[in-house]
């Protein structure tokens, strides 16, 4: 066990500690994070209509929230919710993205997330066309069609506007597209800010106007430069934008692969990995763990918006984001709300105990850094194998409930301060199967725990090595 933790301090530790301090992937995480407010606005919108909409049905035949005063109303208000929040999340997250990169560089953070905004956004089609053909229509119906202003005959008719963003362009879906174009946009904007190529005005002009003109020529050779790249690729491929070619070639793709069972655990081993030596794991995976299976997640609020579990079901992923906090974050990373139980009934350490009676507020609430660096789990070689090795356990017991169809997928986005139980049962649109799968992860990975709960009895607190004296040293 020494060796091994010594190997992973040597080669591992380095490469952690770089990744987990790198300017671009902590503006990424931040990124994220910055959406936060208008995810969880949206997400409690999705929540409230599962329980007032989709659940009833369950139990009450002929039930139809839609039809029923009040109800319905609070249905519409949420509605007005998600429009405005996870319907566009995408281009929520690109100007949240741009401003964090151009923060991490001390450059006008305002700035960097409109040009990031703006050069995203330039590549979206503002226009539709469409038309059907082989009907029979009345002369009223063309009539009437024709002047709406779209043209029609007798047997075609012929639909195009301008205009409009299409939400299929501002969603999840925009997350790839905005990763690429608003990080090289926003380079660009912060590069030629740092050589001080701005426009200049005198000391009496106030701040404000000062900064917005200093960023008149940094942005807009950025955003010329992705203007140029979207009309050379329009022509090398004429029939797709870049976001639809990015979608379909790389984007999924990757959300197909995400949903392997060996990604997943990869994922959540690599996470329990950097936690190991005090490293966030979650925040430095976060351009995995929110851009691949966050944007899942999306798509699954989406579908769980617009048909229930049952569109989910059918057309969804079956491992998102809120999978790994369902079903193994419980407590915090690596499920730690299991030791904190296996410790109040099996150590008899005073200093363990004393950690883990500390530890029992925050950990019904997934905070777990009381237990994790007050124990502590952090380079401590006797919980190294039990915390690799519960989350990957509970993992794939949520995994392989979720893709046989023992219970629904995750489709609402949950805060992550949520209880263990009702986090799950909330997350997948309130399926009572939810807290049954997290309490048999739970059940597993406590058993994980004991033996070394227990054989950590004979560890001296000081020393951290194996003692001759009574185990009532440490007893409370």
């Amino acid at each position: 066990m020494q060796f091994l933790t010594a190997w992973l301090e040597k080669y591992f530790l380095p490469i952690a500690s770089k990744l987990g301090g790198q300017k671009h992937l902590v503006a990424l995480r931040d990124a994220f994070i910055g959406t936060l407010p208008a995810t969880m606005a949206g997400s409690v919108a999705v929540m409230i209509n599962a329980l007032i909409r989709d659940l009833p049905p369950q139990f009450i035949d002929g039930y139809d929230g839609n039809t029923i005063p009040v109800i319905k109303e609070i249905i519409t208000v949420n509605g007005y919710v998600w429009n405005g929040t996870l319907a566009i999340a995408g281009l929520i997250f690109v100007f949240s993205w741009g401003y964090n990169i151009a923060r991490a560089y001390g450059v006008n953070e305002l700035s960097g997330g409109i040009v990031s905004t703006a050069a995203t956004i330039a590549g979206i089609t503002f226009s539709f066309t469409g038309g059907i053909t082989g009907l029979n229509l009345d002369q009223a119906t063309v009539d009437a069609i024709n002047e709406a202003g779209w043209s029609a005959t007798a047997t075609d008719i012929t639909a195009a506007g301008y205009g409009w963003l299409p939400l299929s362009n501002l969603d999840a879906n925009l997350f790839f597209t905005a990763m690429i174009i608003g990080f090289v946009a926003t380079m660009i904007f912060v590069k030629l800010m740092l050589k001080d190529l701005t426009i200049k005005l005198p000391e009496s002009v106030p701040p404000a106007v000062s900064k917005a003109f200093a960023s008149i020529i940094p942005a807009t050779v950025a955003l010329y430069v992705i203007a140029i790249f979207y009309f050379v690729f329009s022509k090398i491929v004429p029939d797709m934008t870049f976001l639809d070619w990015l979608q379909k070639t790389i984007a999924l793709p990757l959300l197909g692969l995400s949903q392997g069972f060996g990604a997943v655990i990869l994922v959540a081993l690599f996470v329990q990995l950097f936690w190991f030596f005090g490293i966030h794991g979650p925040n430095v995976l976060a351009p995995i763990l929110e851009g691949v299976f966050g944007v899942a997640q999306l798509e699954n609020v989406r579908l769980f918006h617009q048909g229930g579990a049952e569109l989910v079901i059918a057309e969804g992923y079956h491992w998102v984001r809120g999978s790994f906090d369902a079903y193994a974050w419980y407590g915090g990373s690596g499920g730690t709300i299991v030791l904190i139980i296996a410790l109040l009934i099996f150590s008899r350490r005073k200093d363990y105990r004393t950690v883990a009676n500390l530890s029992v507020g925050p950990g019904v609430f997934n905070i777990n850094e009381p237990i994790m660096f007050g124990l502590p789990i952090v380079l401590n070689p006797i919980m190294f194998i039990p915390f690799l090795l519960a989350p990957v356990v509970s993992v794939s017991i949520g995994y392989f409930a979720t893709i046989l169809g023992l219970v629904a997928p995750v489709s609402v986005a949950v805060a992550w301060v949520t209880p263990p139980f009702l986090l799950s049962f909330l997350a997948t649109g309130a399926d009572w199967r939810a807290p049954i799968v997290t309490l048999v992860a739970m059940l597993v990975s406590f058993a994980i725990w004991i033996p070394f709960v227990i054989a950590a009895n004979k560890m001296d607190p000081a020393l951290g090595e194996e003692t001759e004296h009574d185990d009532q040293k440490y007893a409370n």
